[in-house]
């Protein structure tokens, strides 16, 4: 198996991260992965017979060719679909993160923010009709806009609770990301503020560790039309 440049230039990658890192080039024994990644084939099982577990990768006995020897055949491991397709994100995020970081030393921060706020606009214009359909109300609007959070991917819903509502995000597309530029989070905060119609104040995100994104939608304040 040759060596990998995607794992030489990212050795800050956790184990399995380097593990799938191989496996998206093909498949290969533990042996292979061992040697590659100077650890021991036992060591590599452990995190293997986890991701068999996980459906993350499968495995198959390596072709045999003349007389069986002695020992157990080789066995070879590959990725699943659905690992690839986490490779593929876990790539581009990186991508995206390397591209912030260029735009923050060469622009500074005023220009990630303007990035940011480009990058919400699309998505405040998609759920605003919407939004704008529950009234005037900022709780029904909490929930409209939960609605349509969620058929942009972030698993979102909306509650009442005894100092006003509450709108929580599951899923965030962009935590990784997110969790050096928090740029990302205050423009979303913002987009959710007007599209409600009032001030908002965000208790937690995904992007800091939490294991939802919470946004507190205070009782007390006047609502405001979203064109205003």
């Amino acid at each position: 198996m040759k060596k990998s440049a995607l794992v030489d230039a990212a050795p800050d990658l956790r184990t399995r991260d380097r593990v799938i890192a191989l496996l998206s080039q093909g498949a290969a024994t533990a042996s292979d992965l061992g040697a590659e990644l100077g650890l021991k084939p036992a060591a590599i099982r452990r995190h293997l017979d986890a991701m068999l577990l996980e459906g993350l990768v499968t495995e198959r006995e390596q072709p045999r060719r003349g007389p069986r020897g002695r020992g157990r055949p080789a066995k070879f491991f590959e990725l699943t679909p659905a690992a690839r397709e986490g490779h593929g994100k876990h790539t581009y995020d990186n991508l995206a993160v390397s591209a912030l970081r260029w735009i923050s030393a060469e622009r500074g921060s005023a220009a990630v923010e303007e990035f940011a706020r480009a990058q919400v606009a699309e998505l405040e214009e998609r759920c605003a009709s919407k939004v704008r359909e529950a009234g005037d109300d900022p709780l029904a609007r909490a929930e409209a806009l939960a609605n349509a959070l969620t058929s942009e991917g972030y698993a979102a819903s909306a509650s009442t609770i005894a100092s006003g509502g509450q709108l929580c995000q599951h899923h965030c597309p962009v935590a990784h990301v997110a969790a050096e530029f928090p740029q990302l989070c205050e423009a979303e905060t913002q987009v959710i503020s007007r599209l409600i119609g009032t001030h908002v104040q965000r208790l937690a995100t995904i992007a800091h560790g939490d294991g939802v994104c919470t946004t507190h939608i205070p009782g007390q304040h006047l609502v405001r039309k979203i064109d205003d």
